[in-house]
């Protein structure tokens, strides 16, 4: 069983019938759900990662006053559960199941009790930060609170930013992949040829994202995470070949033409939003045309490869 049903189940035969029994006039002031840092809120457990870090349990979310009133209550409650993990091995295994405050479980991922107000707030922050703070499931949320934060950072990125961090993701992949991989190849300097492989598949990665207006996950789970999304997703076992295939002579020239085949579909589907109108193959230039596109004047007089 994966970790996110394993919770709703252990919420569902233990932790509803908690609350309503301890908690019975604050039982409509509780959001309750899974989401936040680990594969099991991205659905992406398996047995393995119950080797370590894997906190079983599920999230009790309170605004401020509710958690004044009962948060020290219903967290010692919670732990009377049973709720049984794996042994944490990392630093960054910090849990976060239990009781937590709506703005401290935002101010973890965003730096702000909510939704970014300021377009350069939305512009500093991380893809899998985003990614992390709006995965998993909500099931229960009778204030709403929660929930419309939540859907803020789903969908409420301003376009400008969107358009910034997409004009960033072009002119990596042109400077990576289109102009500087085969560059390396020819001078021998098969390393850096191998960094910026790597560097343009997770340019790639977050421009297709980003016209999927999605959030990219943390690294390990970008391409996975790719299966699901309604745009350019089949692009993901081209650029796994890019990482994974032989690096010979004939290996390189392969790869050269699987960049440009890459590049050239993210064009197309630049066009198919309006973003770009050239009749360019390089990236370089529709990076320009995307910025063109951008209203606000200090977004726009940005680096092009800010975001």
């Amino acid at each position: 069983m994966q970790g996110l049903k394993e919770a709703r189940e252990l919420y569902l035969n233990h932790g509803a019938e908690m609350i309503h029994r301890l908690f019975p006039e604050y039982e409509g002031r509780i959001a309750v759900g899974l989401a936040g840092h680990g594969s099991e809120c991205f659905g992406f457990d398996d047995e393995q990662s119950r080797d370590h870090d894997f906190p079983i349990g599920f999230c009790l979310w309170l605004d401020d006053e509710t958690d004044r009133e009962i948060g020290v209550e219903l967290s010692r409650a919670y732990r009377s559960l049973p709720i049984k993990s794996a042994e944490a091995r990392s630093a960054m295994a910090e849990s976060n199941r239990g009781v937590c405050r709506i703005s401290d479980f935002y101010r973890r991922y965003t730096g702000a009790p909510g939704a970014p107000e300021e377009l350069l707030h939305w512009l500093s922050l991380p893809s899998y930060a985003l990614a992390e703070a709006t995965n998993g499931e909500v099931w229960r949320d009778d204030l709403g609170l929660f929930t419309a934060i939540r859907e803020k950072l789903l969908h409420a990125m301003p376009e400008d930013v969107r358009l910034k961090k997409l004009a960033a993701r072009a002119i990596e992949m042109a400077q990576t992949g289109q102009y500087n991989y085969p560059r390396m190849i020819k001078r021998g300097e098969y390393g850096a040829a191998m960094l910026c492989l790597s560097r343009f598949v997770n340019a790639a990665c977050e421009g297709i994202y980003l016209l999927n207006r999605r959030h990219m996950p943390y690294y390990k789970w970008q391409l996975r995470a790719m299966e699901g999304l309604e745009k350019m997703a089949y692009m993901k076992e081209a650029l796994e070949f890019l990482l994974t295939a032989e690096n010979d002579a004939e290996g390189s020239k392969l790869k050269e033409l699987v960049i440009e085949d890459i590049c050239k579909e993210f064009i197309i589907n630049l066009k198919r939003q309006r973003l770009s109108d050239g009749g360019w193959d390089y990236l370089e230039p529709h990076a320009f045309e995307i910025i063109k596109r951008i209203e606000n004047r200090e977004l726009r007089a940005m680096h092009i490869a800010e975001g």
